[in-house]
């Protein structure tokens, strides 16, 4: 699964979710707005923060990363990461917390003594599997709970939520983010099921149409001609003709050739 992409997706249209993961259920998030920015010294990537406007200078930063596997570079890359954001973009905003997501707390790494001083002020730590006082008929913290669902229980909390979705939500745009949404977990939570398998499942029509589903299909498109550039090189094409034959852009060739 694309844990990073899904969770971008539901943090950006579903703001509150965050907020209230992290027990703050009551902050106005049209304070905020959320950002994946790229910094470019080292070109590291934050998954998310959620940044005031500028005339809430006062308010505080939120620097979110979802993480699920242990890598035990973790945390030199989290706070590598925001200090580059503090130099590049220099925020007035006097409080920031690093806010960590994991599935579960297995795939945590220890914590590196050199960074305890910033354990208690700025560290926040959530695991996703031990958010048992959500409840059951909690839509859209139902959604963030299917991410984290064993596969043989998935499929009955996914049609749960989808039910819930139609009888819930009256406006239709919000009602097609959330089904999208749930639709994008099960696409990716189930690699090897077919569009037709995983409509039959969810007793859905509507999957084929959305666009999470196409970005889908077209990444896995990508994914299989990516797959064949070196086979075509060892068969002795060029980068000009490996470019032309997969109808890709002769950077995106030559990149996986420079890795290989």
């Amino acid at each position: 699964m694309k844990i990073d992409a899904i969770f971008y997706e539901i943090f950006k249209e579903f703001p509150n979710i965050f907020f209230e993961i992290i027990g703050k259920p009551d902050t106005n998030i049209n304070i905020y707005e959320f950002i994946a920015p790229e910094i470019k010294q080292k070109s590291f990537r934050l998954d998310g923060v959620f940044s005031p406007l500028e005339e809430f200078t006062n308010e505080a930063l939120y620097f979110i990363e979802v993480q699920f596997y242990k890598d035990e570079e973790f945390y030199d890359r989290l706070f590598t990461s925001i200090f580059l954001y503090f130099t590049q973009y220099q925020p007035p905003n006097p409080d920031w917390f690093a806010i960590l997501i994991y599935d579960k707390r297995s795939n945590e790494r220890t914590y590196p003594q050199r960074y305890r001083s910033l354990l208690e002020p700025h560290l926040r730590r959530f695991y996703l599997d031990e958010l048992d006082d959500v409840p059951d008929d909690y839509l859209k913290m139902g959604i963030v709970r299917l991410v984290v669902e064993s596969e043989n229980k998935a499929e009955e909390l996914a049609k749960t939520l989808i039910n819930k979705a139609k009888e819930e939500l009256t406006d239709t745009l919000t009602q097609r983010k959330v089904l999208e949404f749930i639709e994008t977990i099960v696409v990716y939570k189930f690699p090897n099921l077919s569009r037709e398998e995983i409509e039959t499942m969810l007793n859905l029509n509507l999957l084929k149409e959305t666009r999470v589903y196409q970005e889908a299909k077209e990444e896995g498109k990508l994914e299989t001609k990516l797959e064949m550039i070196p086979i075509l090189l060892e068969l002795g094409l060029s980068i000009q003709q490996i470019s032309e034959r997969l109808e890709l852009e002769v950077e995106e060739v030559r990149k996986v050739v420079q890795e290989i």
